[in-house]
């Protein structure tokens, strides 16, 4: 059972620093949110039955590890937003405005709740209404709901800006 663990977590590591990157500031901060989904992941393990992908089984351990730790912290606000490193990066390219407009899709991302990031994080890796729905413990209807809010309050935060 550890040797399958071990695999399952370094096959979907790019999964877990996703979320430490969505959620964290600091690399020290990355460092320990990825060590306690690991753990969160690791407890839950043996009671996985394979109802749902790993993956969805994945970002809703982490999702909620993440989020039930932000918080805990909102006090000292360690896990506010995205930082310079997020998992979002720019691809290199000669198209300045493009960047710019990626940019601030970004920067708009970062103002959402927790909540509406992982939707929005989701989304962006094309999962289906259904599968964010599993990982997001929502129904196909209630997500659809959340995306078209989401789109609307980052359409008006870029606007804004």
């Amino acid at each position: 059972m550890k040797e399958q663990f071990t695999l399952l977590i370094t096959n979907n590591q790019g999964l877990i620093l996703k979320v430490c990157n969505m959620y964290c500031n600091s690399r020290e901060d990355k460092e320990d949110l990825f060590q306690d989904i690991v753990l969160q992941l690791w407890r839950a393990f043996a009671s996985f039955n394979g109802d749902a992908k790993v993956s969805t089984w994945m970002y809703r351990v982490a999702l909620n590890t993440a989020i039930t730790r932000l918080r805990k912290e909102t006090k000292r606000e360690k896990f506010a937003g995205f930082d310079d490193d997020a998992v979002f990066e720019i691809a290199a390219t000669d198209n300045k405005e493009e960047n710019e407009q990626v940019m601030q899709m970004y920067e708009a991302i970062k103002k959402l709740s927790e909540v509406e990031r992982a939707i929005t994080m989701l989304y962006m890796d094309d999962y289906s209404y259904r599968e964010i729905g599993e990982v997001m413990g929502l129904s196909e209807s209630n997500v659809g709901f959340n995306l078209n809010k989401i789109r609307t309050k980052i359409k008006t935060i870029v606007n804004q800006g």
